[in-house]
């Protein structure tokens, strides 16, 4: 059984995290996929091809991609090269208080270019990616023609 962990599974967005999959076969050739769906419902994506070590495990920070959204050792790399499925589309995470941003982790059996929806992937996991702290409050600023908020810690 393939299992693929992201430690800790919910922090802030600019925390790094540790990406973890085991199980696999040694030397196997995967694809870990990250992807999530943004508050206009448009999904941003990232690959990476890695083979797995002499224990069947893959982990970004020590091994490298060996291509796919980028190469080389990256430990979040995953998370960083996320990119649109619609050319000219931003990431932008407008309600930054009430939710996060739920990443999805998905390890595929060899290298794979696009993911047919019938395809089972051999282990996935969820991350959640926040943007503000617990206890943060949020206080909107109107004064003449400024606009902004104002992010106070507790």
């Amino acid at each position: 059984m393939v299992e693929v962990t992201v430690t800790p599974s919910s922090s802030l967005a600019d925390r790094e995290v540790r990406v973890r999959v085991r199980g696999l076969a040694p030397a196997q050739l995967v694809t870990l996929r990250a992807w999530l769906k943004d508050e206009q419902g448009e999904i941003f994506q990232a690959r990476a091809f890695f083979q797995a070590d002499d224990t069947g495990e893959v982990v970004p920070e020590c091994h490298p991609a060996l291509g796919g959204s980028y190469s080389g050792v990256c430990p979040m790399g995953i998370f960083w090269f996320l990119q649109p499925n619609t050319l000219f589309r931003r990431l932008i995470k407008k309600d930054v208080a009430g939710s996060p941003f739920l990443v999805h982790l998905e390890v595929f059996d060899g290298l794979c270019l696009v993911v047919d929806p019938q395809e089972k992937p051999l282990g996935s996991c969820q991350a959640e990616r926040w943007y503000v702290g617990p206890g943060v409050q949020r206080v909107p600023i109107k004064e003449g023609r400024v606009r902004g908020a104002l992010f106070v810690p507790p």
